[in-house]
């Protein structure tokens, strides 16, 4: 009786814990809703004041756990980065994944395309300083594309 109260308590836990940890990342539904409200303060606020605050890590609308925009033009530039603001003014699109994916060739072609959609790619997490699988969601915003991408396991 006692082993199958401490096997039950010791199976609750490790469903508690679980929970816990799925809710420390953020969720592909929450990144393309994080895109939505980046592309309501470029619409409300305009280019300049949207790159600031999607740069600006104390803005919490933009910055949720390993939830982050990044803000491209169609050249390749990197305008805005929730993370990584030493790569703003950057040119990036000749950039590879270790598969050699050239990512923002293929996310100018969906801003360029069908305006948005989700592409798949391995990058090197800013929270864990690992390259790992990355799904992002891109949406074109006047002369720019925004991306949010989820950490895949």
């Amino acid at each position: 009786m006692i082993r199958a109260l401490i096997a039950a308590s010791f199976a609750a836990l490790l469903l508690v814990a679980s929970a816990v940890s799925a809710a420390e990342f953020g969720t592909k539904e929450e990144a393309a809703a994080m895109v939505k409200r980046v592309q309501e303060k470029f619409k409300k606020d305009g280019a300049d004041a949207t790159f600031k605050a999607v740069s600006d890590k104390s803005t919490p609308e933009f910055h949720d756990r390993d939830l982050y925009p990044f803000i491209f033009d169609m050249n390749g530039v990197n305008v805005a980065h929730g993370t990584r603001p030493f790569l703003i003014g950057k040119n990036l699109l000749d950039f590879k994944d270790p598969d050699g994916k050239y990512i923002f060739h293929e996310m100018i072609k969906i801003a360029n395309g069908p305006g948005s959609g989700w592409i798949d790619y391995k990058f090197l997490n800013p929270f864990t300083n690992k390259i790992e699988n990355k799904s992002s969601y891109i949406e074109r915003i006047g002369n720019y594309f925004v991306g949010v991408g989820a950490w895949q396991p």
